[in-house]
């Protein structure tokens, strides 16, 4: 079924995508996955075309299309590209950090940053989760005094993708005890004193995507970091979930995707009791059945993709997309790879890469149990509960 939701631009930008991962990614994916990061130069090359803060108004070297339809095109062609996990770090960057920078900065904070962000010279890592507060973001508990023109913030985070390269940590604070209006978002910079790395956590997968622990012990951060006003930070939060999860759910239908075309070529060319293994009826069955989820998801996830440019996606909508993506992906990963026999179980091939990397979409940006409860709870079905957006 041909895709309508995209136009002759988006398709001009997906192939420049498709082109650099192809020529500047893929060819190194295996020996950035043994180092457990990327280089910082991979974010600047694709700064340099075009393909880092798009959506940044043209006054600081953007494009000012803030049309998700782009960012969903760029992951695809990282993914289809076998560059996915540099394809995500990029999301991160674009999808995910830029919002806060460009809508909640102002003017001062949007030309100290935006320009250095959209050439990949500065980049930018979110950091919420902490050792005790995963998908519960009111449980933040980093803390940010107020000492006159600077908090003094105490704390740490982890799990946070970009967090060796980050430049930029657009960071989740309580400034009051206040459980939902006590969070206060700030810009901690590299190189501010008392502002460490932990080390690169080793991960079941992604390893080329650096995600580290962070510690802040008496950072001072001018108030001039701040985002958006002191005590927002929740609604901040929340207000991006939407577009954070699309994100999720676009990657993991991406490499869905992907697994059903590495597995068609694969069981085309696989001979086995002297045919293809393609000609084998079970074989036939399996991949009909994963090509059939991911074209379902599909329909869905473009869905929701128009419904969030027109700003009409509800929390909802978007948990349903991120809970269906994944979960789908990882049915449609478990099925592929298992056609590849022992070589799916073989880092050479992307089948088995994709199949670790995938484990984590269930876990982050809320978990599938998450999920459901903001579906379950938007249904109403407990009328003794109210509705949530987180």
């Amino acid at each position: 079924m041909q895709r309508v939701h995209y136009d002759d631009d988006h398709l001009s930008f997906g192939e420049l995508a498709g082109d650099f991962a192809a020529k500047e990614i893929a060819p190194n994916i295996e020996a950035w996955e043994d180092a457990g990061i990327a280089p910082r130069e991979i974010f600047s090359a694709a700064g340099a075309i075009g393909l880092l803060g798009f959506a940044a108004p043209e006054e600081f070297g953007g494009l000012g299309i803030k049309d998700f339809r782009y960012n969903q095109i760029l992951i695809e062609r990282c993914m289809a590209a076998h560059a996915g996990n540099v394809g995500l770090s990029y999301a991160v960057h674009n999808d995910i950090c830029l919002p806060y920078l460009a809508e909640l900065g102002n003017e001062e904070q949007r030309h100290r940053w935006l320009p250095g962000f959209v050439r990949g010279e500065l980049i930018a890592a979110i950091a919420m989760t902490e050792p005790g507060a995963g998908s519960d973001v009111a449980g933040i508990r980093t803390t940010g005094v107020d000492a006159g023109d600077h908090f003094v913030v105490n704390g740490a985070k982890t799990f946070i993708t970009n967090g060796q390269n980050a430049d930029l940590l657009i960071t989740a604070v309580r400034t009051s005890p206040d459980r939902h209006r006590g969070l206060t978002l700030m810009v901690i910079e590299r190189g501010m004193p008392g502002f460490e790395r932990g080390r690169n956590l080793d991960k079941l997968g992604l390893h080329c995507q650096d995600t580290s622990e962070l510690s802040f012990t008496d950072v001072r951060v001018p108030k001039t970091n701040v985002l958006g006003e002191v005590g927002r930070g929740f609604e901040y939060l929340m207000r991006n979930l939407a577009q954070e999860r699309m994100q999720i759910a676009v990657g993991s239908l991406a490499r869905a995707r992907a697994a059903v075309q590495w597995t068609t070529d694969y069981v085309r060319e696989r001979v086995a009791f002297g045919k293809p293994i393609g000609a084998l009826q079970n074989t036939r069955f399996a991949v009909a059945d994963a090509a059939t989820e991911v074209a379902v998801a599909e329909s869905f996830v473009d869905r929701c993709v128009i419904a969030l440019n027109a700003g009409l996606l509800t929390p909802a909508e978007a948990a349903m997309a991120k809970l269906w993506a994944t979960e789908m992906e990882f049915r449609v990963l478990d099925s592929c790879q298992q056609l590849f026999g022992g070589y799916g179980y073989m880092r050479e091939y992307p089948i088995a890469r994709a199949a670790v990397d995938a484990r984590v979409t269930r876990v982050y940006g809320g978990t599938s149990e998450i999920m459901r409860e903001i579906i379950g709870r938007d249904l109403d079905l407990d009328p003794t509960r109210g509705k949530t957006s987180v």
